[in-house]
């Protein structure tokens, strides 16, 4: 199915004031014929070349990793997001999302880093605004394998805060080279890559992008970082010493690094949650083999209602993953099927057109990475004292997935990108929250019941519901802090963490309501959403609460806590989420995988 015939969305944060009606929204079920070939043959090579390799890949050989890529090349499965014209396939974002999450699949988070690095952001800044030349003369090679890329933005005193960098680069006196001084650290691929994208201090204060050489004259590696995880993939130092960088190696223009630097991480975020989603579904595959080959009190454990339980809630949360991820990419790519690939500044609009999700990005981002911690913590649990010993592969999937709240930005910071870009959008009036309040008291006073001709009716008016009261709180947290909202960085976080249970709410809602009929899994995904819903709604409860006592420091208006409390009384559904749950860890029990 075409996504431009379904979606039509070209702007993210709107789904928060319009209706929870049958919308239609992007989901796996709705892959091409093509999707699903590439599908078939990521998680085949993963499950062939990286998952028997994992424990050689953890030792840190270069040797097998750089053969891996090179592999992985000749299939075309690095150069998704690459121009033809410089030998990729340029396939849509939608493909480069699913190969990602085949990688995950290879339950290698060391292997892919390196992938992801290679991908996204070590190559994309060259893809969107490399020149003519400098397309010609990296891409060719980074698409294939041959070469290794890195990206370095992170320094010593500049993490979280990248644009204070202190990196310099001042243009030699000749007018031929740029001469940079500085560090970078935390760098991954830093000790194995060719080519590096580096983000410098034109003049001391034009944040600027570079690709720098390995053999640059002046440019040192450091040493390997002893690290907690991801001890399989290279992360090391950088450390410029009037290093000469030719003038034709300058990315873009002078002081456009940050456009650089936030287009790629925009395009890591959402990969990130690729990667969780597939390494999700393999830790869930091997917890459930195992709770059924071992055997407590005469029986296996699997048979045990609290590992029923457990096994239901990393299913319900790599479900939901899984939806908000692939809706986030479907809306990305149709608004970028608007766009006119013959305009020579196609990729640069690109960039813009993805920043216009930027909401949606980072909501992928924290959640997913936030699911695949909740899913390595269950399953560690699940298999008790042996998932402690490092013979075991959960040991690892819990070390290594720490990092994943850390890097492509901290969850905190993604937080505050999720509810600093929704203040933008409303105080431009782009997205007007006082039209949305509007019919508030009729919609409170309707009586919604249950319909046998829609099993989500009760559901989908909770998720409106839940809208209404979290627009209504926002509404008087701006009346209230204007712009110095983003200041209020915990009340920020709160928000942010609503607005992202109303968009995954309705987002598994609609993914259900479309494919119910057809997905060949029972009634699953109807209690899967089911009890998304009502335990996400649970938890604005408590958060909208939190938010109410801040604003107006515990003294909230009567006027305002009546709508609340009779919003907080449609919200409060009456799900038997034990029974639901029962069911559908059963179900996954029996089917010995992650079927959806």
């Amino acid at each position: 199915m075409d996504i431009r015939e379904i979606l039509h969305i070209k702007s993210g944060g709107h789904w928060l004031v319009t209706p929870s009606t049958d919308k239609t929204i992007f989901c796996r079920e709705m892959f091409s014929e093509e999707h699903n070939d590439i599908k078939k043959m990521i998680f085949q090579f993963s499950e062939d070349r990286i998952f028997p390799n994992v424990q050689n890949i953890e030792k840190l050989d270069e040797d097998l990793c750089r053969s891996i890529m090179r592999e992985m090349g000749e299939l075309g499965l690095i150069g998704i997001d690459t121009p033809e014209e410089f030998g990729g396939t340029d396939l849509d974002k939608i493909t480069a999302c699913l190969i990602t999450e085949g990688v995950g699949w290879g339950g290698s988070s060391s292997f892919g880093c390196i992938f992801g690095v290679q991908t996204g952001i070590g190559s994309l800044g060259i893809v969107f605004f490399g020149t003519p030349e400098q397309k010609k003369k990296y891409l060719p090679k980074l698409i294939t394998g041959e070469w290794i890329a890195a990206y370095g933005l992170t320094e010593p005193s500049a993490g979280s805060d990248a644009l204070s960098a202190k990196t310099t680069a001042f243009l030699s006196d000749d007018g031929s080279h740029y001469i940079l001084n500085g560090e970078k650290q935390f760098i991954s691929n830093g000790g194995w890559a060719d080519v590096y994208t580096i983000l410098a201090q034109v003049d001391g204060n034009k944040f600027s992008g570079f690709i720098v050489d390995r053999d640059t004259e002046g440019f040192t590696i450091g040493a390997e970082e002893k690290k907690m995880g991801m001890k399989g993939s290279s992360t090391t130092s950088l450390k410029f010493t009037d290093a000469k960088v030719p003038v034709e190696n300058l990315l873009y223009e002078v002081g456009k690094g940050a456009t650089i630097a936030f287009n790629a991480l925009n395009i890591g975020r959402y990969k990130l949650a690729s990667a969780s989603v597939g390494g999700s579904k393999l830790a869930i595959r091997e917890t459930i083999k195992y709770a059924l080959e071992r055997r407590q009190f005469g029986q296996p454990i699997a048979k045990f209602d609290s590992i029923i339980g457990k096994i239901a809630d990393i299913t319900v949360r790599t479900y939901v993953a899984d939806t908000m991820l692939y809706c986030t990419v479907g809306m990305i790519q149709d608004a970028i099927d608007d766009l006119d690939k013959a305009d020579p500044k196609y990729y640069i609009k690109m960039g813009e057109t993805m920043e216009r999700f930027a909401i949606e990005a980072s909501m992928a981002k924290v959640y997913g990475s936030e699911t695949s911690d909740m899913v390595a913590d269950n399953c560690l649990q699940i298999f008790g004292g042996y998932g402690f010993i490092e013979e075991y592969p959960i040991a690892m999937a819990y070390r290594d997935d720490r990092i994943n709240r850390i890097w492509e930005g901290t969850n905190e910071i993604n937080r505050a990108i999720i509810s600093g870009y929704m203040m933008k959008k409303v105080l431009t009036e782009e997205i007007s929250l006082r039209d949305f309040l509007k019919d508030l008291n009729t919609f409170i006073a309707a009586d919604v019941q249950a319909n046998s001709q829609d099993n989500f009716a009760i559901e989908k008016h909770a998720v409106q519901a839940t809208k209404k009261l979290v627009v209504l709180i926002f509404q008087e947290a701006l009346c209230e802090f204007g712009q110095d909202l983003k200041h209020e960085q915990q009340l920020s976080e709160a928000f942010a963490d609503i607005f992202t249970h109303i968009y995954t709410s309705e987002s598994v809602i609609c993914r259900v309501q479309q494919t119910l009929s057809s997905n060949g899994t029972s009634n699953m995904p109807a209690n899967i959403a089911k009890i998304n819903v009502a335990e996400s709604l649970l938890e604005v409860r408590s958060l909208s609460a939190k938010c109410l006592n801040r604003i107006f420091s515990e003294n909230v208006p009567t006027s305002i806590m009546r709508s609340v409390t009779k919003l907080h009384d449609i919200i409060n559904l009456d799900t038997d989420t034990i029974s639901l749950k029962k069911d559908l860890g059963e179900f996954m029990i029996d089917r010995k995988d992650y079927p959806f």
